[in-house]
């Protein structure tokens, strides 16, 4: 069954034709519709909703002679299934009712008072803590791309301008937006579809003087020249467009979203979207989270710190004055233990930036409130310890911190130890911050007593000694007798209700207290909400430097994490140089070393303008991949400015880091492993400078073999030769390793290996010059490959080694390599033949010509 439209809403009952009426302005969401304790949803949300979150299918009613699909959840439960939901990347309008039943005629009101998409949530329950929950937007123009992000549970908006499509996938890998807005138009499809949350949006939501507009609003600017934006408009497009909608799903003011953040070109090193995959920064190549980079650097006390190291680590920078105030204040905090004092003060303060941006959105909890509370009180100790460091970098932090004693005192004032978790039933302001509250709170909380006597009084006076006082919300107050007992009730008693083994009655005295008691709840219980509400508007104000403050924990929680790592895992500070190139003493993987069970083996690694590219050679399992990784994470994590697992490091400056690491067949896209390969190396080749760091591993492997073998010669010789970057060059094609006598500042090294019989012992360690051999069948034969195929492949290479090799031409023009047989002379000149400018006698003579040659 179809949705049914406003158009045929005659056939409906009023509930149902209110139901209609608001899905009809949400029709691409679905719509929970409150409806007692239950939200419900109807016809194909109904269907859908049961399927995603394997909830029964009931009906209700009919239409059309057919039963109308429904489903429901409860209204208590509700953030498990939107969690489901959101985590599906499927959006959903919360519809609540705002009418009085007591007044209403017909339906009460309802309202879409939010709408809960992957990319706004900010509910606690919905986000995972640890990590980033970004809303992107993207808009393309003439082949360039506009991108914008906004972390609406910080307030984090950033836009940037990207150059082509290899940029756009490198951004997507960096940021993995949860939900990514594009126009109907757009483009390139291929490079977004396999996302989940895409949402297509009308081409006018991305028109740029919309877009000024919309900014301008929200900042209270009349340009957004300060923001360094004016010109980026491409940018512009996705940023206003993201405004856009998250004024429509949020419905109400966004304060804590108060600047507009251009990314600098060449302030970070750039790193496309192969390169994040294979070094698994914070995802590993099957997708989980386990034997990454941040899995092992990552012991932050906050989860606002845990967001903060893996930005980090997805943006290594480039500017060296940043670097070296961190890399001296993880030194100062690791050499004096003081990250130990910082952790155990930085725990209170929890997940203050989220928290910010709920009360930002006045969405917050009253246990919101009481962690904010919290945090404000850990602020001054924090100040007091690093006010005794030194630093540039931890000074700027003891100023950013800030102290707000006047708001502590507030929030101390107002809330309860341990309020309730919403503010719905009360209970959470506390005694003594408003007299009228805790009068009416008195009225109430002395009903008890009198209830308490008036039980005793009634049992005393008709003799019922089971006689009880009860309450609910239905029916008030009451008298409780046994149906046993009834017949001695004093007649004053007014029968309320017939149960089936009891009765209910009222007396004048109770009705009395009822009206007094009931009316002095809802009166308190209306007050505190007005009260409660009063905090957010005194809170506010001091919003933006509280942010300030917020951000200022959680770059303190990643440097004392930084330090604490750097004494555990016996990490040193790296030295940054303005010389080109790469120099580690006893390097070792981050990654590989926690997860072995025997002693990691520490290898050196030089790179320099005279040694810019190492050929490393060796047997598969040898160590040739782990090598090659550990020298672009050490760089990577220099540039973040942590300590690096290695005894001594010297990096040069770097504006890249390329690598071409294994690969996989993309289907979907109808790539080969080999097509995937070559369009990998084609973006180092045409994007690599002399100051990237390129890792390439077994170039050519997915191709016959002379293809393959002159495909990583010639790669290897334009990037020593024309790009001159640092190159970590793998292969087990040996014809490579004659490269350094032909190019200057090529070297060969190799990882060892000691052969015992039939069997293989890796050495793991590095040595200079070329590999003997690849011991390859000694693998196969490790990995389980049956005794009588590695026999078989023994006796045939045998008999390969013995084939004689085609000899290389004595002579070599311009350096090349020669490493493949010298065109035949026929072939070369077929190759300059015109056919068509010959006359038959010229075409028998070349005819005779090429058959003598041959």
């Amino acid at each position: 069954m179809t949705q049914r439209s406003p158009a045929n809403l005659e056939q409906h009952t009023p509930m149902m034709r209110q139901y209609l009426t608001i899905k009809a302005q949400h029709p691409d969401v679905l719509l929970f519709y409150r409806m007692g304790d239950f939200y419900e949803l109807f016809f194909d949300d109904a269907k859908r909703a049961a399927e995603l979150l394997d909830i029964s299918l009931t009906a209700r009613g009919h239409a059309a002679g057919d039963p109308i699909p429904m489903a429901g959840v409860p209204y208590h439960a509700v953030e498990g299934y939107l969690a489901r939901l959101v985590q599906q990347g499927v959006s959903v309008a919360i519809c609540e009712q705002i009418g009085d039943p007591a007044t209403s005629k017909g339906p009460v009101e309802r309202q879409v008072v939010r709408i809960v998409t992957p990319g706004t949530v900010t509910d606690e329950a919905l986000l995972q803590e640890r990590q980033d929950n970004l809303l992107a937007a993207v808009y393309e123009s003439r082949g360039q791309y506009g991108y914008a992000t906004l972390d609406i549970a910080s307030g984090r908006f950033v836009v940037n301008e990207l150059a082509d499509d290899e940029a756009l996938q490198a951004e997507l890998q960096r940021t993995r937006p949860a939900e990514l807005l594009y126009p109907e138009l757009f483009p390139r499809m291929d490079l977004i579809d396999h996302l989940k949350g895409c949402r297509r949006r009308p081409e006018w939501e991305f028109e740029l003087g919309t877009a000024r507009a919309l900014l301008n609003e929200q900042f209270g600017t009349r340009d957004l020249t300060g923001f360094g934006v004016e010109q980026a408009e491409r940018a512009l497009c996705a940023a206003g467009c993201l405004m856009q909608y998250v004024k429509d799903t949020q419905r109400t003011a966004l304060p804590h979203i108060r600047a507009l953040v251009k990314e600098q070109d060449g302030s970070a090193i750039v790193l496309d979207a192969a390169t994040r995959r294979n070094l698994e920064l914070t995802q590993n190549l099957a997708g989980g989270f386990d034997n990454t980079l941040a899995a092992v650097l990552d012991r932050t006390t906050t989860a606002m710190g845990s967001r903060l190291l893996k930005r980090w680590l997805h943006q290594p920078l480039t500017q060296r004055s940043v670097l070296e105030g961190r890399l001296d204040s993880v030194a100062c905090l690791k050499d004096q233990t003081a990250y130990l004092d910082l952790a155990e003060l930085l725990k209170p303060v929890g997940d203050l930036e989220r928290v910010l941006a709920r009360l930002a959105l006045r969405s917050a909890r009253p246990r919101d409130l009481t962690r904010l509370r919290q945090a404000l009180g850990q602020l001054p100790q924090l100040r007091e310890l690093l006010a005794e460091l030194p630093g540039r970098q931890l000074a700027q932090l003891h100023n950013q911190l800030g102290e707000f004693p006047e708001q502590l005192d507030l929030l101390t004032r107002a809330i309860k130890d341990n309020p309730p978790v919403v503010i719905r039933d009360g209970g959470v302001l506390a005694e003594g911050y408003n007299a009228e509250l805790d009068e009416l709170r008195a009225l109430s909380q002395g009903a008890t007593d009198f209830l308490t006597q008036l039980e005793q009084q009634e049992r005393e006076r008709s003799g019922i000694a089971t006689l009880k006082v009860g309450y609910n919300k239905v029916h008030g107050f009451f008298i409780e007798v046994s149906r046993a007992q009834s017949a001695l009730v004093p007649s004053n008693y007014v029968r309320r209700q017939t149960l089936k083994n009891t009765e209910r009655y009222i007396v004048p005295e109770l009705k009395e207290l009822e009206d007094k008691v009931l009316t002095s709840q809802s009166q308190a219980l209306a007050l505190e909400k007005r009260l409660y509400e009063e905090l957010f508007d005194l809170l506010l104000p001091v919003l933006p430097a509280l942010q300030e403050s917020a951000f200022a924990c959680a770059e303190l929680d990643v440097l004392q994490n930084l330090a604490e790592r750097a004494d555990t895992l016996d990490y040193h500070r790296p030295q940054l140089s303005e010389q080109p190139g790469i120099q580690i003493d006893n390097g070792r993987h981050p990654v590989v070393e926690q997860v072995m069970s025997e002693p990691f083996i520490a290898n050196p690694v030089l790179l320099s303008p005279q040694r810019r590219m190492l050929i490393v050679t060796g047997p598969n399992m040898g160590g040739k991949s782990t090598y090659m990784r550990q020298t672009a994470l050490i760089t990577l994590l220099a540039h973040i400015g942590s300590f690096v697992p290695a005894e001594h490091a010297v990096v040069g400056p770097v504006d890249r880091i390329f690598t071409r690491i294994g690969a996989s067949d993309d289907l979907a896209s109808g790539r080969s492993t080999f097509m995937v390969e070559m369009t990998e190396t084609a973006n180092i080749l045409n994007n690599a400078t002399e100051r990237s760091l390129v890792l390439m591993d077994e170039i050519g492997r997915g191709t016959s073999t002379y293809d393959g073998l002159s495909l990583a010669w010639a790669a290897a010789q334009h990037l020593a030769k024309s790009i001159r970057a640092m190159t970590l060059f793998a292969t087990h094609y040996f014809e490579l390793t004659e490269l350094p006598s032909q190019l200057e500042g090529v070297h060969n090294v190799h990882l060892d290996a000691v052969e015992h019989g039939d069997t293989i012992a890796f050495m793991h360690a590095v040595q200079e010059g070329p590999a003997s051999r690849s011991y390859g069948l000694q693998v196969a034969a490790l990995a389980g490959v049956p005794k009588l195929v590695v026999a078989a492949a023994k006796q045939r290479l045998s008999q390969l080694e013995q084939q004689p090799r085609v000899a290389p031409s004595a002579e070599v023009s311009g350096g090349q390599l020669p490493l493949l047989p010298e065109p035949h002379p026929v072939v070369e000149l077929l190759e300059r033949l015109d056919p068509d400018a010959l006359t038959p006698r010229q075409a028998l003579d070349m005819l005779y010509q090429l058959k003598a040659q041959l």
